[in-house]
């Protein structure tokens, strides 16, 4: 199963992202397989999809995000895994650096929503794929 973050979902739909025809084929030759969101990961679509800074042109309202966000959850593929219960040991575990760093907040929750739900984390950030055991780089 694979658990996609953020900014794999936001290649997927929007055709201008940097990695867009990467993730798209790489989910179209995925088959069978199963796609798999959090709150946190749909979420943070949500926002970037209304965020000019990164849209541009192509910004979207939050009406439209969520008709891009409908199309993609049309598939039966795509499906949402809710919070581990027993989750925040492994979260703690992973965000306990010894200086600030306000960017290992997101990675370190991905990473242990994956972990403690049995599930390949893939993005196209490397430093994920550096902290992780079951990460897929795209």
């Amino acid at each position: 199963m694979n658990f996609l973050d953020a900014n794999v979902w936001l290649a997927l739909l929007w055709g201008r992202h940097a990695h867009s025809e990467r993730a798209r084929l790489w989910f179209e030759q995925a088959g069978d397989e199963q796609f798999l969101f959090c709150r946190f990961t749909q979420i943070t679509v949500l926002r970037l999809l209304t965020t000019e800074q990164i849209m541009g042109q192509d910004t979207k309202s939050m009406s439209e995000a969520w008709k891009l966000w409908d199309q993609v959850r049309a598939d039966d593929r795509v499906t949402f895994l809710p919070e581990p219960e027993d989750m925040e040991k492994e979260f703690r575990s992973r965000s306990r650096l010894s200086r600030p760093s306000p960017k290992v907040w997101a990675d370190a929750y991905l990473l242990a929503f994956a972990c403690v739900s049995g599930v390949k984390l893939v993005t196209f950030d490397r430093a994920l794929k550096v902290r992780g055991a079951d990460v897929l780089l795209l």
